[in-house]
């Protein structure tokens, strides 16, 4: 294989590739689909890398038009996709050789955004016991509840328990119900379960270690987690107060519901909107401006490196606090008594631009071969690209053209922006020289 290829960040982007591939191949048998016959190309090719990307949009129904077995693809393909195909080869690496090759850690540094190669053994084995602890704990309170509270036979309680808490931890949205939640709207039983597992997903892996590490000290927890959690609660917090207001007296949404259930709709609806693609409401009925929040909850997503898409809290908070500096004439980006240094600012403006340019491309592609209204196909590639899987209904009657444009975002939203700022990092190198400097005029 070229060096070039072998570079953590590349490889890691192939790797996903492969798990693509053969998912594909795995759906297209006949086995997977539940009349027995070889899905289409570009249906399993969609879900696919719907599935390995965690974003959760399709184009078939799940619970409907896959078998048991494509039913038990789909999920294993997401969970992959979400726990790290690199993180599982470090865990299998520490299960076998009881230490890692220098290769290994870079590679699952690259993936896991691990600060330096000593915390790689450490980040994986937490992701290993909080996927399993969460997992597993949401998916018995899903099945108790699915059986006693809805009267649902112990074995198809027990594997939608599962499939929903495995859905739901790696964000991937996928439901095994053509409504999604719907029906459970006014059931906190099963809403609240699935929020925290939401949360705990996309929180980010760091994070999680972060706070397992210093869980009593958060003066000294680092800037990473200190913004993404400060921000993540303005967003969670921002977004159920704003679709409260928007949606209070719509009849098609949150309109005919009690207090109590409206303020569940709202806060799982804001939690959902970030990364993970549940639906407890229509997002078809919703208002043009709770639309236009969505756009704004997708495209930031959830915390870095976790299974959470768009461009990440952590990005959009520093670009804030660059704002707020340059607003105050202070030539620092500081918070939490800290410094943002130069180059996390450089990387967030970057991912920042290139996450926009994607989503105007993705619009002007579709828009360019459908006659869709333009806000319901701006909604449908922000979700794509933040690898949220929330649709307004028009994925299915999008041409090929259409789908595979969203392929193209979901898979750039699930590695590029990994990719982007692991090259950006390692790729970071000091110059002999100095141009002489200018400033241009800004604004």
């Amino acid at each position: 294989m070229p060096k070039r290829l072998l570079h953590p960040s590349r490889a890691v982007a192939l790797l996903f590739l492969l798990l693509i591939a053969v998912g594909t191949l795995l759906l297209r048998l006949p086995l997977s689909q539940a009349e027995g016959q070889a899905a289409p190309w570009l249906t399993a090719l969609f879900t696919a890398v719907s599935a390995v990307c965690v974003t959760g949009l399709v184009v078939v129904d799940t619970g409907t038009y896959w078998s048991p077995f494509g039913q038990a693809v789909v999920m294993l393909l997401f969970q992959l996709g979400g726990f790290g195909l690199m993180t599982a080869a470090a865990l299998l690496g520490l299960m076998v050789n009881r230490s890692l090759r220098l290769r290994t850690r870079l590679l699952t540094q690259a993936e896991t955004h691990t600060v330096g190669l000593g915390d790689v053994s450490s980040v994986a084995r937490v992701v290993l016991v909080v996927t399993l602890v969460c997992e597993a704990a949401l998916a018995l309170a899903l099945t108790l509840r699915l059986h006693h509270g809805h009267g649902l036979p112990w074995g198809e309680a027990a594997w939608s328990g599962l499939f929903h808490a495995v859905s739901a931890f790696n964000n991937a949205g996928f439901s095994l119900h053509g409504d999604s939640l719907m029906r459970y709207a006014s059931d906190a039983w099963v809403l609240v379960p699935v929020m925290l597992g939401i949360f705990i997903g996309g929180i980010g892996f760091p994070v999680l270690q972060d706070l397992r590490a210093k869980r009593w000290d958060p003066h000294h927890w680092s800037l990473h987690t200190k913004l993404t959690l400060s921000g993540s609660a303005v967003l969670l917090v921002g977004g159920a107060l704003a679709l409260l207001v928007f949606e209070w007296g719509n009849p098609r949404t949150l309109g005919p519901m009690s207090l109590g259930d409206k303020l569940l709709g709202a806060a799982f609806a804001s939690v959902s909107a970030r990364t993970a693609g549940f639906n407890a409401v229509d997002i078809g009925q919703l208002t043009q401006e709770s639309w236009a929040l969505h756009y704004l909850l997708m495209f930031v997503g959830g915390g870095s490196a976790g299974t959470a898409g768009g461009v990440k809290v952590a990005t959009v908070f520093i670009l804030v606090l660059l704002v707020v500096a340059e607003v105050r004439g202070r030539p620092d980006s500081e918070a939490f008594g800290r410094r943002v240094c130069p180059t996390a600012q450089r990387q967030a403006i970057t991912v920042l631009v290139l996450g926009s340019a994607m989503v105007v491309l993705g619009t002007l592609v579709i828009l360019r071969v459908t006659d869709l209204p333009t806000d319901k196909v701006i909604f449908e590639v922000i979700s794509a690209f933040g690898t949220v899987g929330l649709s307004t209904g028009i994925t299915a009657e999008l041409p090929p053209t259409g789908q595979l444009m969203l392929v193209v975002l979901m898979y750039v939203g699930r590695v590029g922006t990994i990719t982007l700022a692991t090259s950006l990092a390692l790729g970071e190198r000091r110059m002999p020289y100095r141009y002489p400097e200018e400033h241009p005029v800004v604004g």
